[in-house]
């Protein structure tokens, strides 16, 4: 997801953020921003919080590489807190930002260009100021070298330009798109001179890179733990939406091959806090005397998160998968309710939208908003695209799926396969229907085998390949998978980077989040449209058509997902009183709690 920057009225000229005298103010991509040009701080943040004390968190898998910013390796935990951009997001507003390393926002009429006046105070690491050259070399570097996400967001982007001393402006291909202007604002700067001939900047490396966060790189031991030390003299600290925030004085990430493992670490007073993702462990996992007597403490969150969609993804590049039919069919032979209620403790809710928990998910039958931008597309989509409401398959629980067995083996006829001597095979060549499930943790196998078993009995061999990290990024960038787990994400204000979920342009492109293979002129058309929405309303409607398209080919089989944080730490800390809305950013709002520590280490 990438963060957002909005706009206010036509061609301003905006004091984004200043120094903590004059206050900060913001931009919102609809409306008015939350804070006020005299805020001192972030609800959510707490002014008087200490500054102190290590955090510790664990990751599951490992990593090669402290670059993020390219497709090679798999980079670091943290990793974000070493670099600014030109603009921040909130955790309690959905579509407003505010300038970090931008001081101005100047915005034209037509949304043509964007240009940004930098702090003159602004500074990397290693002393040296962040200037106009380093944020066009960023631009372009990352364009043309970087993750081919880069690519994506910035194609409509002409180019970069030093307009004066300290400004820089963005030249776009085109008018009109809304959101790119903001995109802009979200370019993670580096400094070029850091990179050289034998520094590339496209080369993995363990050798710290140079930013100009609050945090930078203090001790790594590759693959299994990495630690960041809060930047004493950071030239941020005085802004007001930093009062409360960066509080520890080291983070370190310590990496597991299992998530079991982790867990137990966890137990044993290795790792401080833990978002807890298994159902099965926060019933049962954490009867212990530290959870009776209060050393370990365990909260609910309820938050307003869009929760995307999680699900079995098809590639849809492979031929067994590029018949709807039988993505349908193979949909209907996952029992949901009896996972639920055996698997996951009667936790979870089901997932019926790819940006579920939020009102962009599309609900009932299309509503008219809906039908006027969906009716061009009629002949060209399913039919219940237009009429009905998307409602996964459902069983009853108790394990027997005899209806939906049924309705599989239909589907899977009308497409051209049928049993033959207990197997499923392609009615044409005989070819039997395979396929197989790539996994990197685990936890998932017990989701996992149970919906094998299901599909066994329709006589489909599937089976799970289980992989380290590293190999299961390498084929994800590769799309060298049958069908994945996965989760994808959303944002309360989707944009340009739903074209790197699933164009046509996307699906090609190693790396690429379009795991899916969606292909199709439809979802093109309707991603430019939601791009090029001018108001909330239109917004909505579109990503809501979007929505129903995506899930009536059935290009996932949706799973679940959890409206509260579920999160256990050891009673160290303390947090601010008001929790963010969207996210659980403790790593950048908590602080070490000295009574607490102290008692509990007693």
């Amino acid at each position: 997801m990438i963060r957002r920057l909005g706009l206010v009225g036509l061609f301003v000229l905006v004091q984004a953020c200043p120094a903590l005298a004059d206050g900060v103010s913001g931009l919102a991509l609809y409306g008015t921003p939350k804070y006020p040009a005299d805020a001192s701080h972030l609800d959510y943040a707490d002014p008087a919080a200490p500054k102190g004390g290590a955090l510790r968190l664990a990751v599951v898998g490992a990593f090669d590489s402290l670059n993020p910013f390219i497709l090679r390796g798999v980079a670091a935990a943290g990793g974000g807190m070493v670099f600014d951009t030109l603009t921040e997001g909130t955790s309690d507003e959905p579509f407003s930002e505010y300038g970090r390393l931008a001081e101005t926002i100047e915005v034209a009429p037509d949304r043509s260009w964007v240009a940004y006046t930098l702090r003159p105070q602004a500074r990397f690491h290693d002393g040296t100021p962040v200037t106009v050259e380093d944020v066009i070399w960023s631009f372009e570097t990352l364009r043309d070298q970087g993750h081919p996400q880069y690519r994506l967001y910035y194609a409509n982007v002409a180019k970069a330009e030093q307009i004066g001393p300290n400004a820089v402006r963005f030249l776009f291909t085109g008018t009109g798109n809304r959101e790119l202007p903001l995109i802009m604002g979200q370019l993670p700067v580096l400094p070029k001179h850091a990179f050289t001939k034998d520094h590339p900047f496209n080369a993995t490396t363990l050798t710290p890179l140079i930013g100009s966060g609050p945090y930078e790189v203090a001790e790594v031991d590759a693959g299994r733990t990495i630690s960041y030390r809060r930047v004493k003299d950071w030239w941020g600290q005085d802004l007001a939406f930093s009062h409360g925030r960066y509080n520890f004085d080291t983070i370190r990430y310590d990496y597991y091959r299992d998530a079991d493992v982790a867990f137990e670490a966890f137990k044993a007073g290795a790792i401080d806090v833990r978002v807890e993702n298994s159902a099965k462990n926060w019933a049962t996992g954490y009867e212990s005397p530290a959870v009776a007597d209060g050393r370990i403490v365990r909260e609910e969150i309820k938050h307003q998160d869009p929760q995307g969609m999680q699900g079995f993804v098809f590639n849809t590049r492979r031929p067994v998968f590029q018949d709807r039919r039988v993505r349908e069919a193979l949909a209907w032979l996952f029992d949901f309710e009896w996972t639920r209620t055996n698997l996951m403790y009667g936790q979870y809710q089901r997932t019926t939208s790819f940006f579920s928990n939020s009102e962009l998910a599309a609900e009932g039958p299309p509503t008219p908003a809906e039908l006027a931008i969906l009716e061009p597309y009629r002949g060209r989509e399913p039919d219940p695209v237009f009429s009905q409401a998307f409602v996964p398959p459902a069983t009853d629980g108790s394990g027997t799926i005899r209806q939906n067995l049924r309705t599989a083996l239909d589907l899977l006829a009308k497409a051209g396969w049928g049993l033959r001597d207990g197997k499923l095979v392609n009615q044409a060549s005989g070819a039997p229907l395979t396929f197989e499930i790539l996994l990197d943790q685990p936890i998932y196998d017990r989701i996992t085998q149970p919906y094998l078993r299901n599909l066994a009995r329709a006589g489909i061999t599937a089976n799970v390949r289980m992989v380290d990290s590293a190999q299961y990024q390498n084929r994800l960038n590769a799309f060298d998978f049958d069908m994945i787990m996965d989760t994808i994400g959303q944002s309360l204000s989707p944009g340009n980077e739903q074209r790197e979920y699933w164009t046509s342009a996307a699906a090609s492109q190693d790396g690429s989040l379009n795991r899916a293979g969606v292909h199709d002129p439809v979802v093109d058309e309707l991603v430019d449209k939601l791009i090029a929405a001018p108001d909330r309303d239109t917004l909505v409607a579109t990503t809501r058509a979007l929505d129903r398209v995506l899930l009536w080919n059935w290009y996932v089989i949706p799973q679940w997902h959890n409206d509260r944080h579920r999160i256990a730490y050891w009673n160290r800390f303390g947090h601010p009183a008001t929790p963010a809305r969207y996210g659980l950013p403790f790593e950048s709002t908590w602080w070490v709690d000295s009574a607490k520590d102290a008692a509990l280490h007693r």
